[in-house]
C-alpha cells in the first residue's frame, strides 16, 4: 500500500477531518475567544466547507484560521501531500520538484514550501540540550556559494553553528560571525550546564565554556578526529552538517541568507524526528502539522526579507 493511498491525500473532506483531529484533539477551539468544544458546524448549502460557529462569541471559523493554511486557495489534501513529501525527503525537496509533482505553479510551490518551513520553526524549544552525563557536540560551518572558478569574486557565506546532543536533538543557528560574543549566548540558552561539551580545537570555545561540566576537543588541524577510545569526537555534528550540505548543494542549489533560518528549521525538524528515533514518515508529518497553529506567513512577508529562493 502506498502512503498516498490514504484518503487524506486525495479527498478534501477527509483531509479536513484529519487535520481537525490533529489540531483540535479535545474538540473545536474558537480562535476568537478560545472556547473549547463550544461550537457547532454550519451545514447550509451556501456555507463553505468546515465552517463552525462559536456558541460563546458567535463568531464563525474553520480549522485553518490562525494557521499557515489561512486564506490559502490550495486544497487541504494538496497541502498534506506537500507536508508529507517534504517530511519524507531526507535532503529536502525543491520548489521546482514540488510544482511538478503537485501540478501547481512554481510561485505557489515556493510559497507553500516556505509556509511549511515556517511551521517547522521551533519558537519555544522544549528545554535545553544535554544534561548530566550527556555530551553535546558544537561546531560551525559556512553556507553559501563556492569561490572556485570565479575571477575577482568570492561569494558571501553565512556562518551556521550547530549544537547536537549525542543520540538526541539538534539546534542550528545562523550567526553574523563565529566569535565568543555570538556563540556564548547561544550555548547559554540552549545547552544544559551539566553537559560535557565537545568541540574542535578552535580558540573560540575555551573562554566561553567554563560554566559547563566539561570540555573536550579534537585537533582537526592535525587530522585528529577520534581519540580516547572513541569518546572524543565531533562526528555527530559533522554528520548533521553532511546532510545539511547535501540538501543545500544537491537539492536547493542556493539558499539566501535571509531565508536560511527557515531551511535550518526544516533540517533540524527532520533530524529531531528521524527514523533512528523510531519516527516514520507519516508520524513525522503529523508532528509537523502541529506547528501549523499560530503561524501566518504572507507572500509579502516571505519575500520582503530577500529574493525568492529555490
Amino acid at each position: 500500500m502506498s502512503a498516498f493511498d490514504r484518503a487524506i491525500f486525495h479527498d478534501e473532506e477527509s483531509a479536513r477531518a484529519w487535520l481537525e483531529g490533529i489540531l483540535w484533539p479535545h474538540g473545536t477551539v474558537c480562535p476568537h475567544c478560545g472556547l473549547i468544544g463550544c461550537a457547532y458546524k454550519l451545514n447550509g448549502k451556501k456555507q463553505r466547507a468546515g465552517l463552525y460557529k462559536c456558541k460563546g462569541c458567535e463568531e464563525q471559523f474553520t480549522v485553518t484560521i490562525g494557521t499557515i493554511f489561512e486564506r490559502s486557495h490550495i486544497k487541504l489534501h494538496v497541502w498534506l501531500q506537500a507536508f508529507f513529501l517534504m517530511m519524507a525527503s531526507k535532503k529536502g525537496m525543491s520548489a521546482h520538484q514540488m510544482h511538478r509533482m503537485l501540478h501547481v505553479t512554481y510561485k505557489t510551490a515556493w510559497f507553500m514550501c516556505h509556509r511549511i518551513r515556517e511551521a517547522l520553526r521551533d519558537d519555544a524549544p522544549l528545554g535545553p540540550l544535554g544534561g548530566q552525563n550527556k555530551v553535546v557536540e558544537v561546531d560551525e560551518t559556512y553556507v553559501g556559494g563556492k569561490s572556485a572558478n570565479r575571477k575577482n569574486y568570492v561569494p558571501a557565506k553565512t556562518p551556521v553553528v550547530a549544537l547536537v546532543e549525542r543520540e538526541g536533538r539538534v539546534r542550528a543557528r545562523a550567526v553574523p560571525s563565529v566569535n565568543g560574543e555570538n556563540l556564548k549566548p547561544i550555548l547559554a540558552a540552549n545547552v544544559h550546564k551539566g553537559s560535557y561539551l565537545m568541540t574542535d580545537d578552535s580558540t573560540v570555545y575555551p573562554p566561553i565554556v567554563k560554566n559547563f561540566a566539561g570540555h573536550g576537543t579534537v585537533n582537526h588541524s592535525a587530522e585528529e578526529y577520534v581519540r580516547t577510545g572513541g569518546f572524543h569526537h565531533t562526528n555527530t555534528v559533522e554528520s548533521y552538517f553532511s546532510i545539511l550540505k547535501r540538501g543545500i548543494i544537491g537539492t536547493y542549489h542556493h539558499v539566501s541568507a535571509q531565508h536560511l533560518k527557515r531551511y535550518l528549521a526544516e533540517f533540524d525538524f527532520r533530524y529531531n524526528e528521524r527514523a533512528a528515533l523510531e519516527v516514520d514518515d507519516f508520524t513525522r508529518t503529523m508532528r509537523a502539522l502541529l506547528g501549523a497553529k499560530g503561524k501566518r506567513l504572507t507572500y509579502k512577508q516571505g519575500t520582503s526579507d530577500g529574493e525568492a529562493a529555490v
